[in-house]
């Protein structure tokens, strides 16, 4: 096993490896299903939904925030919380404010610009391997936010608005992410294919939450928004409860 090193103590990010990107994905469907059950399923409607979503979403980056290393289990629950706010501020603008899917999609493009070409002027880099400061990680959980909203618009947008349909929109975002892993392999460089898949990985979830939960005559399968929920969170936590295992026997070895 390979040993912690210093940096490895203070980055508050987990490694990128197949199952960061199992569990990102997972959490995306999760943040698209989750959302969909409290408010209509359950009835709690989008303003509840919203508003209980994210004051659980600040007590989690209050946590993460104050940790000094890598955590899973906060980290990973920020991020599913963090899915379903996103989704939930996409759906309050389309149903709720009448924003159209082309205008959201296009806002939230030019704000995750924004906070990127900022976080560059200010830090120097956008790698999340140096994720060691307080302000560096602002940076990143104000863009992991604004992925997750623009994820849901670009989704929805492809899906619905452009009648791409569920199986289609699922298929043609999984091979954009193909092909970025390609590209990488290829020599691309790492920081920016990583962003590239991390924002196409949302609308990719969104879509196969959406395929899995529609119901047959709208071109689902009709698993439901509670079963594809409960099933997702299952794996989530399995694979958090081995991440977590494993680091904190690394830091007892040491």
């Amino acid at each position: 096993m390979k040993p912690l090193t210093a940096a490895d103590w203070l980055n508050k990010v987990p490694e990128v490896t197949l199952s960061f990107w199992v569990i990102k994905i997972m959490s995306t469907t999760v943040g698209e299903t989750c959302a969909d059950y409290l408010a209509v399923d359950v009835g709690l409607g989008q303003a509840v939904t919203s508003i209980g979503m994210a004051v659980l979403l600040a007590i989690a980056l209050a946590t993460q925030l104050r940790t000094r290393a890598y955590t899973p289990w906060v980290y990973w629950l920020s991020v599913v919380l963090v899915s379903i706010v996103g989704t939930q501020i996409t759906d309050v603008l389309t149903d709720k404010l009448g924003v159209s899917l082309y205008a959201s999609t296009a806002v939230f493009s030019v704000l995750l610009a924004l906070l990127f070409a900022i976080w560059f002027a200010v830090e120097r880099s956008l790698s999340i391997q140096a994720i060691v400061t307080p302000r560096r990680e602002l940076f990143y959980w104000a863009t992991v936010l604004c992925t997750f909203a623009l994820g849901t618009a670009a989704g929805d947008l492809a899906t619905e608005a452009l009648g791409l349909g569920f199986t289609l929109g699922a298929v043609i975002f999984g091979a954009l992410i193909a092909a970025t892993l390609v590209a990488w392999r290829l020599g691309a460089n790492a920081v920016l294919t990583f962003w590239i898949a991390y924002i196409l990985t949302r609308p990719f979830g969104a879509s196969l939450g959406d395929l899995l939960t529609q119901a047959k005559t709208y071109g689902g399968l009709g698993m439901g928004a509670a079963w594809t929920s409960a099933i997702f969170l299952c794996v989530i936590l399995m694979l958090v409860s081995v991440a977590q295992w494993s680091v904190s026997r690394q830091r007892l070895a040491h």
